[in-house]
């Protein structure tokens, strides 16, 4: 069972997990578990990339796929799919997500219970807003176990906030991503030891909030720079600025400097 979304239709271009219901020659049609079962279908074009001799190759009845919206008609009542226009990672992706928003409902269920609602009560007072903030519920119980005033603005039942917090804490892993990059840093003045110290320091002291900064020596040019954050994005934006601060420094003082982004 998947859990409830407020639209009773899907968005163009989202993912959405689908069984297979019925396979023709020409087309497959398949149920949207996250769309209380609406049909959509996947033209034969939109199953695979090339020439497909023979359908049943890459579909099958009772068979779980990731598919991608192309178009959807309310009047109509149809929802158009595709395939072969999903990527390996993005369809690990979605599996994993809607484990993680099951995961997730079973902490609303039981914050409901607590605050002594139904599921419904619960989607309807707190769910359903939490979905168009963060995109999911497991996004939302991410958020505030980061942090207890992520629901102000949105939830305005205090109980609601502490009862989730509370849950999400207990429950809810925060992930935390690391990004590595390397600073070539040179000087050949006389105070050039002191000159690559101070830009540094300036690139770990220019960080603040969320992101964590830590530099390390290599060999001399070469400074190792670590970043940890709870999202690659906030990394990425940190990282950016760290090293830019280091080389604004050092050129300041007369040196030199590069940065080289380190990829896994």
């Amino acid at each position: 069972m998947s859990p409830r979304k407020r639209s009773a239709w899907p968005s163009v271009d989202e993912l959405v997990l689908c069984t297979v219901t019925k396979v023709f020659p020409q087309a497959a049609y398949v149920t949207l578990d996250e769309y209380e079962g609406k049909e959509g279908m996947i033209h034969l074009s939109e199953v695979a990339s090339g020439w497909i001799k023979n359908i049943r190759d890459y579909v099958r009845e009772g068979q779980k796929v990731v598919c991608r919206v192309l178009s959807v008609d309310p009047s109509r009542g149809s929802i158009d799919l595709s395939l072969r226009r999903v990527k390996e990672s993005e369809k690990r992706w979605k599996v994993e997500r809607v484990k993680l928003e099951q995961r997730a409902e079973k902490l609303l269920e039981l914050a409901a219970s607590k605050m002594k609602k139904t599921i419904d009560e619960a989607y309807e007072e707190v769910g359903f807003k939490l979905q168009e903030k963060f995109g999911d519920l497991y996004g939302a119980f991410e958020a505030i176990a980061k942090d207890e005033r992520a629901f102000d603005g949105i939830i305005e039942d205090k109980k609601w906030i502490k009862v989730l917090a509370k849950l999400a804490k207990e429950n809810i892993e925060v992930p935390v991503y690391k990004i590595s990059g390397i600073l070539i840093l040179s000087s050949h003045h006389p105070e050039g030891v002191e000159a690559i110290r101070e830009a540094l320091l300036a690139a770990r002291d220019s960080v603040k909030g969320e992101a964590n900064v830590e530099i390390y020596a290599e060999s001399p040019p070469r400074y190792r720079i670590d970043v940890t954050a709870p999202s690659y994005k906030i990394a990425e934006s940190v990282m950016k600025q760290a090293a830019d601060v280091a080389l604004e420094t050092i050129k300041k003082a007369g040196g030199s400097g590069e940065f080289v982004r380190r990829e896994k």
